[in-house]
């Protein structure tokens, strides 16, 4: 079986976030990258597969070179390989676009990532992929078994959960309890150094471009108002927070 598992590289959370260039740029000084947490997710569980079923598990990231530390952070977890997709990751056409460029070439059974990212958070690439691979997409899936050709999925809907059966291939977005992650013991760090990591150029360019960043606004002072003063809630419900 054939895993491609797509990872992000985006900051720590705990990072402090500036802007440089006029504010039309990100500033990556001193800010620690990680894999995104929901990828990690996904990688466990490819690894996971793999070692129960045979297989290979390549990692995909589109990004720039400052992303191959993380990338091989994901091979010394248990990925053999690795594709870095070389240019900066502009929106989720683009980066599904590169994803279904490399997978429509190397007929992946699974493609796994995380359910979104934790920098844009936008959840959508899964479901690019697969339109533009012309098979099925889920997300967000918690658990995740494979039997044959066929892959059985418990994902989280509203209220409760689906438990479903799907053929393969599939792109699944993934998130816990889907495995537990995994961190990288000292012979998977030394192999890792060893194994392929393929840089290779873009397709196509992307479809959006930034002006201007802005920080959100500062949270405003909290005022507590007795439960027994309803009358002056909704005062300053209208006249100061508006929403009334």
């Amino acid at each position: 079986m054939k895993i491609l598992v797509c990872v992000t590289s985006v900051p720590d959370t705990t990072a402090k976030i500036s802007f440089t260039d006029g504010d039309t740029k990100f500033n990556k000084a001193g800010v620690t990258y990680i894999t995104g947490p929901y990828d990690d997710y996904a990688l466990s569980r490819a690894v996971e597969l793999k070692e129960q079923h045979g297989g290979t598990v390549t990692v995909l990231n589109v990004g720039e070179a400052d992303a191959e530390p993380v990338i091989r952070k994901c091979l010394a977890i248990g990925a053999d390989d690795a594709i870095r997709v070389n240019c900066e990751a502009t929106d989720s056409y683009f980066v599904a676009t590169q994803i279904a460029n490399i997978a429509a070439q190397e007929k992946y059974d699974l493609i796994l990532m995380g359910r979104e990212s934790i920098d844009f958070n936008s959840g959508v690439v899964h479901g690019l992929v697969a339109e533009l691979l012309g098979i099925p997409s889920l997300s967000p899936v918690m658990k995740l078994d494979i039997e044959g050709s066929t892959a059985k999925i418990t994902r989280e809907i509203e209220g409760g959960k689906e438990n479903l059966e799907a053929s393969l291939p599939l792109v699944l977005g993934c998130q816990e309890p889907i495995a537990e992650w995994k961190i990288p013991n000292m012979r998977g760090i030394m192999t890792a150094r060893t194994k392929p990591l393929k840089v290779i150029e873009p397709v196509g360019e992307g479809l959006t471009s930034t002006d201007k960043y802005e920080l959100p606004a500062p949270k405003g002072a909290c005022k507590m108002i007795l439960a027994e003063n309803a009358e002056e809630l909704i005062t300053l419900l209208k006249t100061e927070a508006k929403v009334l």
